[in-house]
């Protein structure tokens, strides 16, 4: 029997909840609206937060000294590509860790985690001196093969814990019936995993978009993202914080608009099981 909550507890929770949300949505609140001061009011002390003469001239700014679209078509191409990428690949082998495990297969899962605790600066110059000599830097290929490999054992230890909620029998039902390894995956398994197939590819995208130490520093022009935009606008000349907020706000909209409307099947996919 479930146990009957008090008015007073679900007002503390529903307060709590809020103060706990104002907390963290706040630094982006602050950075929108900075984005509509002047450099003056931006370094003003103590600061203004609805009273101040609100301005477009930094978006305008921006604009002008950036060339914002071929950024954001840039972070578009290597966010999605690389998490595409990584789907491909991290589908066949969660299926197999999941379904036909092996004496090391815990091993392997542990080693895959283990490449996450690695600095990437302790890679930086390997991996910069193989860009280079390859030709794949400042290229949209080798960040997203640099990406793809980044969030690589994410994207499998996300499928894998979700795949291990489906019950194996369905699978032999479908081997039963004459379906082959290809066809399993792609009829059987797949679409059971919606959900966390889905909610592993909006939380990838969110990472691949906002990764910033990679981009900044294997690309310069060509192949440069919304966060080497961000980027532009910290120069030795000092940091132009309304020009910036009005940069970093650009940069994040879409993201936070695609999280914002995919919210549902995001939570939906980390917290319900795959069979319900």
């Amino acid at each position: 029997m479930a146990r009957a909550v008090s008015n007073r507890r679900k007002a503390l929770v529903t307060i709590c909840a809020w103060a706990v949300g104002i907390a963290i949505f706040f630094p982006i609140l602050w950075t929108v609206l900075t984005s509509f001061k002047t450099e003056a009011e931006a370094i003003a002390s103590p600061p203004s937060f609805l009273f101040f003469d609100w301005t477009l001239e930094n978006y305008s700014t921006v604009q002008e000294r950036s060339d914002y679209f071929r950024h954001f078509s840039n972070s578009v191409i290597i966010s999605f590509g690389s998490t595409l990428l990584g789907l491909l690949i991290a589908i066949p082998a969660a299926w197999s860790m999941a379904f036909v495990p092996g004496k090391r297969t815990k091993d392997v899962l542990m080693w895959m985690l283990s490449t996450k605790m690695l600095p990437p600066v302790g890679v930086l110059i390997p991996i910069y001196l193989l860009f280079r000599d390859t030709g794949l830097l400042d290229t949209r290929v080798g960040l997203v093969m640099v990406l793809t490999l980044i969030n690589l054992p994410i994207i499998v230890w996300m499928l894998f814990t979700y795949f291990r909620e489906i019950p194996g029998e369905i699978l032999e039902a479908a081997r039963m019936d004459g379906a082959e390894l290809w066809s399993e995956i792609i009829y059987v398994l797949t679409p059971m995993a919606v959900p966390g197939i889905a909610s592993t590819l909006l939380l990838n995208i969110i990472l691949s978009w906002n990764e910033a130490f990679w981009t900044l520093n294997l690309t310069a022009v060509d192949a440069a993202p919304l966060t080497a935009f961000i980027a532009s606008y910290s120069s030795p000349e000092g940091l132009f914080y309304a020009k910036l907020s009005a940069a970093s706000t650009m940069a994040i909209a879409p993201i936070l608009i695609i999280g914002w409307f995919s919210q549902k099947q995001l939570v939906r996919g980390l917290t319900f099981g795959a069979v319900k």
